[in-house]
Formats: C-alpha cells, structure tokens, sequence
C-alpha cells in the first residue's frame, strides 16, 4: 500500500509541474526519483485512483478553472475546512480599540492565510474575517494602541503576535488612503515573541523561518510577486522591530502521510490592491473569508474559494499523456541505500576519452552513437541483437553470447531448448537486464558496480583541451554495492540500453567505471593500449574485459613472463580462470597467437568468434557439450552474426575428428574454405563442417 501511494503521490506531483511547465523541474526530479513500471503516466487514470472525475467536472466548468489536479484537491481540502466553527482572531481589546480607529477604503483583492504564532501546539486558534465593509485595516492591529506611535512606526503594523503578515504594492500608498495611525508593539513584549518563537522553530513547530534582524531579512530569498503586490517595509527602530513570515508567490498545500509525518506548512501571500482608495462597497464583492482550521496532524490552511481571475490558464487535455515530460527514461524508484549518485565531471571525462581513444579530442563515431542493443524483428530471430554498422560488434557479441547464456541455460521453464529461442519482448529484455548485470558485476570483481544513466541535460561545461560530443556531458553515474541492487538499477534503466541513444557507449562506460580507469590500465601489458582501435573497432582488451571481467591484451591462460635480457622479465597478462563464454579466432588458425583453455572451453557452450576483423557468435543448444570431457559423434552448432541481415537461423552440423566428414565437403577446394569452419577447427581439430543447406559465409 505505502509503495502505491508514493507513486500516485509522485504522478501527482508530476501533473502538476507539467502544466506549471516546469520541464527542468520536472527532468531533475525524474532522475532523483526515477519512474517505474507502476508509475502513472496518463492523467485519465490518475483522477480514477484519486476519484477525482466529479470534482474535475465541476472545475472544468467553472469560468476560471484551475490547471492541476493538485490545485483541485487542495481547493477541496480548504473549502471542507470552512465548516469549522470561526473563531475571532482580535481579542476584545482589539476589537474594542477598532471602534475608535477612523474607517479606512482599504480591501483585500484576494484571498490569504495566515499563521497564529502564539500557539505553542502548533494548533490553530482563532480565525481571522475579513469584513466586506470600509473597516478591512482595523483588523490588522496586533494589540490596542495605548502608545502614541512615532512617526516611522506609523508606517508599519506590528502584527508578529497575531501571526498577519500584509504584503502591500505601496507601504507609502497604503497607509496614506488608510489615514490610520498604527501603535507599535512594547519592546519586552517583542522580545519575548522572539524568545518563543525561537524555543518553537527548534521544536520544529512552526511552519518556516522567521527573521527578526535586517541581516537575516536579506539573506532571505525574496518571493515572486504579482505586479500589483508589494510588502510592508521593516521599521528602522528597534522598539518597532517586525517579524514577517516568508510569503509565496502561489498556493502549495501541505500533505500528510496517515502517520502525521513530515507536514508541509506553508503560508500563503496576502495581496493588497495599489487603488483601494477609489473603492466602493459594490468592488467588495469578490472579498474572500480567511478562516483557520485545527488540525490534528498539519496545520493546513483553508479558504471558501479561490479568486482566479488574474490567471492566465491553458487549455486542460484530458488524455495528455504524462510520458514525454522528460528526457529521463521511465524507470522504477529505488532504494536508496548502498547508491552514490554523483554526474559526470570533466577530469572523468577525460580519463574515459583517454582510456578509450587516446585522446580527449577524439569522440564517438556516428555508428557508435548509434548503436544500441535492439533486437531482431525477425520470427526466427527474435533473440539476437541487430548491428546497424561496423565498429561495436565485439561488444554486440560479448552481449550476445551472455544474452544466450541467461535465455538457453539460467531460465527455469519446461520448453524445449529450441522453443525457448522463441522468445516474447519482456523475456528477451528480462534476459538482456540480466546479461548487462552480469558482466558488470564481474568487472567490478564482485564487489561493486557502476551504471551510467543518460540524464538527457549536460553536467559540466568543457574547457581546455577536451572536445565535447554530447554524450558523457550527460552521464550521471550510480555506484551499487550489491548484486540485487545492482539488477534491480539496470531492469529500472534497461530500456536506454535497449533502445538508446548511446545505448552501446553507455554499457562499455559502466564496464570501464565498474573495473575503474586505474585497473583497466593495469590490466593492459602496455599503459598507452586503447579500448576502441582503428576505424572504431573493438580491441581484445575491450572484448576481454567484458568476457572475463579483465582488460588484459592477451588470450592465453594465465600469465607469460619474457626475459628482456640482464635479468629483467616483461609480464604479458592473460585470462586467469575459465570463462562462462568462449572465445574462437582465426588468428589462431594463422598460428599468430593461441586462445587458452579457459576460453576454448568455457562454462556453457557459448563463443564469441572473432574472424576477419568481425565478432559474432557460436552457439550450442546443448549445456552438455560443453561439460563433457568427450565430443559426440557429431553435433548441431547455431551461428548468429548482427551485422548480416539474416532472417532464418543457420545451423552447422559438426563431426569431430578426421574420421568422419559430411557429404557435402568431399570436393571442396581448400582455398574455399569459409574462415569459420577455420575458427571451429581451433576447438574440434580436423573437424568437417556441413551447413545444412544454408549458404556459406566466405
């Protein structure tokens, strides 16, 4: 129930920033609080939960109807606080001292709320009413005049113990028309409202800061006005010293969980006309009521009614979908603990160009930015991940490969192996979360990992010797310590994977952010080594450090010391365990370097092929091949290449060993050979290959 009501809470809020237009407002809050999958995202279904429709009727068709359905809830709320009994604010001092103060032409034009500052409960008290007669000023006495005011007090009203506050457009204006000279408060009285408001601001009673010293008041934002609005000046003596309480601009409501926890107590602006002088009793006709209400858990102000004719209001949609507010992809709310959120900063950015390019000068290619892990549309294909153009295919297929892995051996269903290739959109995208999660978690050895996230904003402005491309200006980065979290972050944000932009350059910034910068170099036998070489192609440390966790520039087994002579040796670093997906190359076919066992024989009986300056994947529906310290006779491989435009899947019959070889490979031409039956035979020596019809790839 808690977790519904905090994303009905956060919709609303949503709704309301949206029709203020608060579109940076809105971004910097969908990546504090990301959306989820429950999130609502359509205005329709949010006045249903709220059971809002008869109230959004009625203020559809009133003349000035208000925009949000914040502002209908809380124009409710006040007006259900009306029917409390009224209570007059002016004690019968003050009341008494108003017969012998001169009427005044002084109104009010719009409704306001104020705050009884003598209540150490934090209760309301009494309830201020406003008169629709010519005798509005007199209310706003704080206590009886018994003093004769000076000159600089006339000007200004000591109203801090009865909480009033009166913003005016003219302090000048207003007491000229009013012609009505105002007592100040006594001095020990004024100290004495200061000592208990301070003991209350501690105890966290009152509804914000107060400030009594012209220091303070100046380091107090001011509030937006509305042109014809100002406020009341602070006396210049110390005796008539004036506390004011901080005003808004626009009416927010405080909503309290059922708990009675965090109340949010607001106070809302009184706006005084600048020609009340030339008014008639007829222009009091739009004088609204002030009234308190006592409230057990918050102290919310109420109103009658709204006057909402200075305005100026939208058209209100009603099927406005609430989706396209943010560049921010929708994702769920998470936890917040075990998180570091922190943006990208230009001292990360350059270490990250440096690592991968060389450079900092140098940027992503357009098939780079283009590229993300979306999938095939093709029946036959659904599982495989598309590669628009050349460059990200060993990424691509280190994804791949894993993809493979979660859908073929880690999922608990009864389907055949081949049934399960046949996969529905929220399995292959559950099976891609949990691939991502996976290899970035074995980069940060276990222990942690890093997801960068696409704030859709830039973060930092670049200076100096660094070229800006749009991309990791925009990174915010979130640190998890635990696996789960770590899955539960990426299925949250999996869809800027899937679907983009950058989809591609995200995941190798959170492999490099989740390994860090200084292990990644210390990986590589030579510092200077890149991710992405020559015409945007991957290098091995990059496919290395997605397969194995580590960017190491070699494909053997552990480790090779070489003797540079005069007792000094030059450590090459290789793979240092058996991987969960393998590795097959051509260069091992030309005798230029020999992949170890921990890749020729992985865990599950999965290979990312490397042939021709090109990755792609190998594949066996069978877990057992890759256990098995013995080959069967003869076995079914499936071959999977993103970059090939296939629309059926290729099957290849292998039969190990020279003793058997397939019909269709007796008068074949060794120079003909497709350079993966070259790559599988690094793996099955002297194997013969048959492609079962399908055409083979030269």
């Amino acid at each position: 129930m808690r977790k519904d009501v905090e994303e009905v809470a956060a919709a609303l809020v949503r709704e309301y920033l949206s029709r203020k237009g608060l579109k940076k407002t809105i971004a910097c809050m969908d990546e504090e609080l990301p959306r989820t999958n429950l999130s609502i995202n359509n205005r329709s279904d949010l006045r249903r939960i709220l059971h809002l429709e008869s109230l959004y009727k009625k203020n559809k068709s009133e003349e000035h109807p208000l925009k949000s359905m914040l502002e209908i809830m809380v124009k409710e709320q006040m007006k259900k606080g009306g029917d409390a009994k009224r209570c007059h604010l002016v004690d019968n001092r003050t009341l008494s001292a108003e017969e012998n103060v001169p009427g005044s032409a002084s109104t009010m034009n719009d409704a306001s709320y104020v705050w009884k500052d003598g209540d150490l409960a934090g209760q309301y008290g009494d309830s201020l009413s406003v008169s629709e007669s010519s005798s509005a000023v007199s209310q706003f006495t704080a206590s009886p005049a018994k003093e004769s005011p000076s000159p600089k007090s006339s000007k200004s009203i000591s109203l801090c113990e009865r909480g009033i506050f009166l913003p005016s457009s003219s302090q000048d204006s207003f007491f000229a028309s009013s012609k009505v000279g105002l007592g100040s408060e006594k001095k020990n009285s004024d100290v004495d409202g200061q000592g208990s408001r301070t003991s209350r601001m501690r105890r966290g009673i009152m509804a914000g800061p107060i400030t009594t010293s012209s220091q303070e008041n100046s380091r107090r934002r001011p509030a937006r006005r509305t042109p014809g609005s100002l406020c009341l000046d602070k006396p210049e003596d110390d005796s008539d010293r004036v506390s004011w309480m901080s005003q808004s601009s626009s009416l927010d409501a405080g909503l309290t969980e059922a708990d009675g926890t965090r109340p949010f107590e607001r106070a809302s602006s009184l706006s005084v006309g600048s020609h009340r002088q030339n008014m008639d009793s007829s222009e009091f006709d739009g004088l609204q009521r002030v009234r308190l209400h006592q409230n057990k858990s918050a102290c919310s102000p109420r109103v009658d009614g709204l006057h909402m004719a200075g305005l100026v209001l939208d058209d209100i949609d009603d099927e406005e979908d609430l989706r396209g507010l943010s560049t921010v992809p929708v994702s769920n709310s998470l936890p917040q603990h075990n998180l570091n959120k922190r943006p990208m900063d230009q001292q990360t950015a350059t270490a990250l160009k440096e690592i991968i390019f060389g450079s900092p000068m140098m940027c992503f290619s357009e098939e780079w930015k283009r590229q993300s892990f979306t999938f095939s549309n093709a029946p036959a294909l659904r599982y495989g991940i598309v590669q628009k153009k050349g460059g990200p295919c060993g990424v691509l297929a280190a994804v791949q490969a894993t993809v493979l892995q979660k859908l073929l051996f880690e999922r608990s269903s009864g389907d055949s192996s081949s049934e399960r290739l046949r996969v529905s959109d929220a399995v292959r995208t559950k099976c891609l979360t949990e691939a991502v999660a996976e290899i970035l978690w074995r980069a940060g050895d276990m222990k942690k990992a890093t997801v960068a996230i696409n704030s859709g904003r830039s973060l930092f402005t670049p200076v100096g010797h660094y070229r800006s491309e749009g991309v990791l200006e925009t990174i915010t980065c979130v640190d998890v310590e635990s696996l789960d979290g770590l899955k539960l972050l990426v299925e949250q944000n999996v869809q800027q994977f899937e679907s983009g932009p950058f989809g591609c350059i995200l995941f190798i910034i959170c492999a490099i952010l989740s390994r860090t910068i200084p292990m990644v170099r210390r990986d590589m036998d030579v510092p200077t080594s890149t991710l992405i070489g020559a015409h945007g192609y991957c290098t091995q440390e990059l496919v290395n450090l997605l397969l194995c966790g580590r960017a190491v520039s070699n494909v053997f087994d552990d480790e090779m010391k070489l003797d540079s002579g005069n007792g000094n040796f030059t450590l090459l670093k290789g793979i240092k365990e058996r991987c969960n997906i393998g590795l097959l190359s051509l260069f091992e076919h030309y005798n230029i370097f020999k992949v170890g066992s921990y890749l020729k024989t992985p865990r599950f009986p999965l290979w990312v092929v490397c042939s021709e300056s090109h990755f792609s994947v190998l594949f066996s529906l069978y877990e057992d091949l890759a256990s098995s310290p013995w080959s069967p006779r003869e076995f079914d491989l499936y071959y999977y290449d993103g970059l090939a435009n296939q629309q059926e899947p290729i099957r290849l019959t292998v039969y190990p060993g020279s003793a058997v070889k397939p019909s269709d490979s007796e008068d074949v031409d060794t120079d003909l050979i497709p350079p993966l039956e070259l790559c599988i035979r690094t793996r099955w020596a002297d194997a013969g290959v048959s492609w079962n019809e399908s055409e083979p790839i030269l």
